[in-house]
């Protein structure tokens, strides 16, 4: 069985403003859980007003989603403790007019040093999936057979409507605002791993990037770990819904794998057209056609049908079928989170809408 790891981001809120508020640090602190678990299970990020979870490394979708909701559970709480809330969404729908503080780590200070502006607005949570791969050879040519379905993923994940209280007319605003770092978007196609290698060695020399820490694409080869990580999700309102995106992923992998096995034709993906696919997904979400991976524009919901059926036999063969087919057809019934976001904040305003992202982020 392929296994599987998930990372995901949160915001710490003012329960009644939304505003995000810097206690990272005591947040952390009251958790409990790095003195009692694993302390990579909790971690800083950029911003203070930012914490991240990655759970242990996971065979089935059962194990993901209940470590996803221990995980934020046990935030959930320590938040409450400190006066605030954590609360899932792409983009922070409030800010406040001062800087968010940045977590004092070499790196991160390194990075504001770098590109201040952008680390002011990085008010951006993303969900990570980690898939484990043989080699790194094998993540190269994943990686080059499954780009092209990569803004699919972003207009099902879309929760990132909003940004300073206002619509930005994008379903996944975090898309955007991330695309705006020196490596990031889409990745590239790879001749083999030996060319992948020399070109980020190319990043690396020239200086604009100091480390692959700073290599944002959307999908990447991981350092730490041996995995392919597929970053371009925002993160989920709900646990069930990053189970879906962890099962999804995991399926995409294991079907690139059996494609190169039995030598199945590659895809054929120009950047330009990967760009403006990914644009036009962050842009509309499911709310209106998606371009497929061959370039043509559908109805959303039959290109999730496309996808579907490409992974179909990796999701049987994992046992995940039922479970990921359920929650698609329900994100096609209700819309995506950032669609959520639009209905409540036009219902009922900023209050209902602090309530529906506190409320479903610890949702079972």
């Amino acid at each position: 069985m392929i296994t599987v790891g998930v990372e995901e981001e949160y915001f710490l809120v003012d329960p009644v403003t939304c505003l995000p508020v810097p206690l990272a640090d005591a947040v952390r602190g009251a958790a409990g859980l790095e003195p009692i678990v694993d302390a990579k299970e909790v971690q800083s990020e950029l911003l203070q007003a930012q914490i991240e979870v990655a759970t242990p490394i996971c065979t089935d979708l059962d194990e993901v989603g209940g470590h996803l909701l221990r995980l934020r559970h046990a935030l959930g709480m320590a938040a409450e403790k400190n006066g605030c809330r954590i609360v899932a969404t792409g983009t922070a729908p409030y800010r406040e007019t001062a800087p968010v503080p940045v977590t004092k780590d070499a790196r991160y200070l390194a990075m504001r040093s770098q590109a201040p502006q952008l680390v002011t607005e990085q008010l951006v949570n993303g969900m990570h999936v980690h898939v484990a791969v043989p080699d790194r050879a094998t993540a190269v040519t994943v990686l080059n057979r499954i780009r092209p379905w990569l803004p699919v993923l972003v207009a099902m994940s879309a929760n990132s409507p909003l940004w300073d209280g206002r619509d930005t007319g994008f379903a996944s605003w975090r898309t955007v605002i991330f695309g705006r770092w020196a490596v990031s978007g889409p990745p590239p196609a790879f001749a083999d791993v030996e060319d992948h290698d020399r070109r980020v060695q190319v990043l690396l020399d020239s200086g604009v990037i100091s480390d692959t820490g700073q290599i944002y694409w959307q999908a990447r080869l991981s350092d730490r770990y041996p995995t392919l990580e597929v970053r371009c999700i925002d993160v989920q309102l709900r646990a069930d819904a990053a189970v879906m995106f962890a099962g999804i992923v995991r399926a995409m992998v294991a079907t690139a794998i059996r494609a190169e096995e039995t030598g199945a034709p590659f895809p054929h993906c120009p950047p330009e057209q990967l760009l403006a696919s990914n644009w036009y997904a962050a842009r509309h979400g499911l709310s209106d056609l998606l371009m497929d991976p061959e370039g043509r524009c559908r109805r959303a919901g039959d290109v999730l049908c496309l996808l579907l059926d490409a992974v179909t036999p990796a999701l049987e063969e994992a046992g995940d079928v039922r479970e990921v087919t359920s929650l698609v057809h329900r994100l096609l019934q209700q819309g995506t989170p950032a669609d959520q976001q639009r209905r409540t904040l036009a219902d009922g305003g900023m209050s209902a809408l602090t309530d529906l992202l506190i409320t479903e982020t610890v949702s079972p």
